[in-house]
């Protein structure tokens, strides 16, 4: 079984790179861990506080702060 490298209630950034707006290189805190997707990479659901939804993203898209 895979692990998760972050933990609920950490804060990461996400990964630049992919045509990523600015926005996204702000600070997330990681609210769910979920079960890895398709490419058996960790997921999880992210939240920035200025915004009003949480994000799902792959534990490759992440990077400690």
């Amino acid at each position: 079984m895979m692990t998760h490298r972050f933990a609920v209630g950490q804060l990461v950034r996400m990964n630049g790179g992919f045509g990523a707006l600015p926005a996204a290189a702000e600070t997330y805190r990681i609210t769910a861990t979920l079960p890895p997707a398709r490419e058996n990479s960790p997921q999880y659901r992210i939240r920035n506080e200025t915004e009003r939804y949480e994000r799902m993203t792959t534990e490759d898209n992440l990077e400690e702060i």
